[in-house]
């Protein structure tokens, strides 16, 4: 957040490696266009941004009655307050459906608000429509924004710790998309344990796919792993096949955007072909992701629902002119789901999973 807490400073992922630029955003449509326009991206990172939209939102509700709130509506109660938090808070779950960590951390901050409007009416058992306050409650939101980012940051350490007790000195490792610093609050996931490696003195060789149509190996996992010293290859996705039959690869990291209860998991389109590839050629293949990526109410992948984005990203983003006839037919979806079968291993904070996964995810959460 900026210092009087009225916005959040972001780093525009949108613009990199070209730019690095921060920008300042203030407004409920502006928090909604930065995730789904991919300004701020990976779902820890967008888990992140939310909590801390959402304070921005709550310390608005907590300004004196003469200023409108961003609703349109003066406070008058919690049960105002609180309206107005699930208002925006569906708002911005709206933005990207597929990232579980989005709706996770808006469903911890309205729980928080209730809990603490909950307590304060105990505290005054005589008049059981007690508030709590709006400046309070604005306290409670950014409170729990703050353990959210903090959370992270040890979730990600803990998570690099793990998977890098996987990896040996000198080892080739593939990944798809990005899941490094900027998609989380620090290290990453897929990338933390290759950035937590380097910095012990470790020795890897990353190849890393492009990933399009958005090229976020290309644009964000290059960079970030070349400013951690790693050393990282850049190929073109339908390339990993070849790398992977000369025994370039001794394992493959990826992150993940919804891990549902049988293992089955979500992440950035062209990783279950990773996944796939990676079993004909006898490779471990590993998601890493905090806990909060797991949603226990989705019972397999078939259920998650996959964003699918404007066509424009396939034949014309990222160059000069077009690379297909005008009005060509897309198909782009943002995500796919690798079966629970293809994958070797979940790495989260609470350790390394195994099959099934049904009993390890559950006795994770627990």
């Amino acid at each position: 957040m900026n210092e009087d807490g009225s916005g959040i400073i972001i780093l525009d992922q949108s613009l990199l490696p070209g730019e690095e630029k921060y920008i300042e955003l203030k407004t409920p449509e502006e928090f909604y266009e930065a995730i789904r326009t991919l300004q701020v991206r990976g779902a820890p990172a967008i888990g992140i941004f939310a909590a801390f939209a959402m304070a921005v939102i709550a310390g608005r509700e907590a300004e004196p009655k003469s200023i409108r709130s961003c609703c349109g509506a003066s406070l008058t109660s919690d049960e105002t307050f609180m309206n107005t938090m699930k208002k925006f808070g569906d708002y911005l779950k709206s933005s990207r459906p597929t990232a579980v960590n989005l709706a996770w951390a808006v469903d911890r901050i309205i729980h928080a608000v209730r809990i603490r409007i909950q307590q304060a009416r105990r505290e005054d058992p005589l008049r059981p429509d007690a508030n709590a306050g709006a400046r309070v409650l604005a306290e409670t939101v950014l409170k729990e924004a703050e353990a959210i980012r903090n959370e992270d940051i040890e979730m990600c350490l803990s998570i690099s710790r793990h998977g890098l007790s996987l990896l040996s000195d000198g080892d080739g490792i593939l990944t798809h998309c990005n899941a490094g610093p900027l998609a989380t609050s620090r290290y990453g996931t897929a990338l933390g344990p290759i950035i937590l490696g380097t910095e012990q003195g470790m020795k890897f060789h990353v190849f890393a796919d492009e990933t399009r149509p958005l090229l976020q190996g290309a644009r964000l996992t290059t960079y970030e792993l070349m400013k951690a010293g790693a050393d990282v290859t850049l190929i073109c996705d339908n390339m990993a096949s070849i790398v992977m039959s000369r025994g370039l690869v001794n394992a493959c990291f990826v992150g993940c955007d919804r891990i549902a209860a049988n293992g089955d998991t979500a992440n950035k389109i062209g990783t279950s072909g990773v996944a796939i590839l990676a079993g004909h050629y006898g490779i471990p293949f590993y998601v890493l992701g905090p806990t909060s990526t797991v949603d226990l109410s989705c019972p397999d992948g078939s259920r998650i629902p996959i964003e699918e984005r404007n066509p424009e990203e396939i034949v014309s983003k990222y160059y000069d002119r077009p690379v297909a006839p005008e009005g060509v037919k897309c198909f782009n979806p943002a995500f796919d789901v690798t079966p629970a079968g293809l994958i070797t291993a979940i790495i989260t904070e609470k350790g390394i999973l195994k099959p099934p996964y049904t009993d390890s995810l559950r006795d994770a959460l627990k």
